[in-house]
């Protein structure tokens, strides 16, 4: 069956998300989420998940077929940062996974490839150099699955992913700025303060404006003074993957901690995710590279390599489907990746021109 068309689905997925919680959408950052769509392929990219799993099959049929895991679903350059885990070490990875549901593995490496061909939309993707770094990446991976552990190995993202004086002064200036509000329900308050330190004093909660799919979602920190400084957290609604709002699976619970806490994972121990809210610590050292700032970074081939490593580490973490993946990916040429990625690059295109200029002509009304 044909996809509806993107305006029509759009609405059907607003719909959807207000049904899911409760009728609290933030509609200031719901429109956020629309400025940014309009601003570029790669944004609109990221903002649209739930379109993707709509249409994806449909663009890449022959993707049906590949093994199931339990995948990222929403993975692009941008969703990879940095951690603690619990021995204090600095980790390198995946670290938002609200989208997370069983599908096939393969759509997490062309998801992840086609974001790179849309992130330097003045650029037509030709070349199969960026496909050739993640799948090398992904064998690796595939290989000798092992988390990203910077205190050793892997300098060069050890260098690019320390935060400076300057990052760490404009982070605790924006948490400064935050206002204060008494308005947050009961479930975010519950979480956050069990996300905090024993003897921490909350000094204040506040509303928080972040992220570019998940705008719209009711977005809380909470900021505590503890042990002579500060300890923030934040909690964010969750909802149903956008995979499984698509395929029909809605129901049961997410399995959002699962795949943070795989087995080739350090995973971050500030992290924890139920079937409504999903905590984290918030500090200038938990930080990832952000495409309009470092674009070079992100496209290096030893960051695309790293990334696709990272899919398979997280592919591998759950049940046991390495010798099905495998084997699948033995089995696939050289050249799969780049014409799927092809494909959907150009069907994102497409919706994103068709997008900015329906909102072009609301916004000149």
């Amino acid at each position: 069956m044909a996809a509806d068309s993107f305006p029509k689905a759009n609405a059907a997925y607003d719909r959807w998300l207000r049904r899911e919680i409760r009728g609290k959408v933030v509609a200031a950052d719901l429109r956020k989420k629309r400025e940014k769509m309009a601003s570029g392929p790669f944004p609109f990219l990221r903002a649209t998940y739930w379109r993707w799993a709509e249409t994806i099959l449909d663009i890449c049929p022959d993707l049906a077929d590949a093994p199931t895991t339990l995948a990222v679903g929403d993975i692009h350059l941008e969703n990879f940062g940095v951690w603690l885990d619990d021995d204090g070490r600095l980790i390198w990875g995946v670290n938002d996974f609200d989208e997370a549901a069983v599908m096939p593995y393969a759509l997490d490496l062309v998801r992840l490839a086609t974001s790179a061909a849309l992130a330097r939309p003045s650029r037509v993707y030709r070349g199969g150099a960026i496909c050739a770094a993640i799948l090398d990446g992904y064998s690796r991976g595939l290989k000798n699955p092992r988390p990203f552990v910077l205190d050793r190995e892997h300098v060069w993202l050890h260098e690019l992913l320390i935060a400076s004086e300057d990052e760490h002064a404009r982070f605790w200036d924006k948490i400064a700025k935050l206002k204060g509000s008494k308005n947050l329900p009961g479930r975010y308050r519950r979480a956050i303060e069990a996300a905090l330190p024993d003897g921490a004093e909350i000094v204040k909660f506040s509303r928080r404006t972040a992220g570019t799919g998940s705008l719209g979602r009711p977005r809380w920190v909470g900021i505590a003074d503890w042990h002579g400084g500060l300890a923030v957290r934040e909690a964010k609604a969750l909802v149903p993957s956008g995979w499984t709002r698509a395929h029909g699976r809605q129901g049961g619970r997410l399995r959002v901690q699962d795949i943070a806490d795989g087995r080739y994972r350090a995973p971050d121990p500030w992290f924890s995710a139920n079937n409504k809210v999903v905590v984290r610590r918030l500090s200038p050292n938990n930080r990832k590279i952000e495409v309009e700032a470092q674009s070079d970074a992100l496209l290096s081939q030893s960051m695309l390599r790293a990334m696709g490593h990272e899919l398979a580490n997280i592919h591998l973490g759950t049940g046991d489907r390495h010798n099905a993946i495998a084997r699948d990916f033995r089995r696939r040429s050289r050249a799969w990746l780049h014409r799927a990625t092809r494909a959907a690059a150009a069907a994102v295109s497409k919706e994103f021109k068709e997008w900015r200029k329906q909102h072009r002509k609301r916004a000149a009304k």
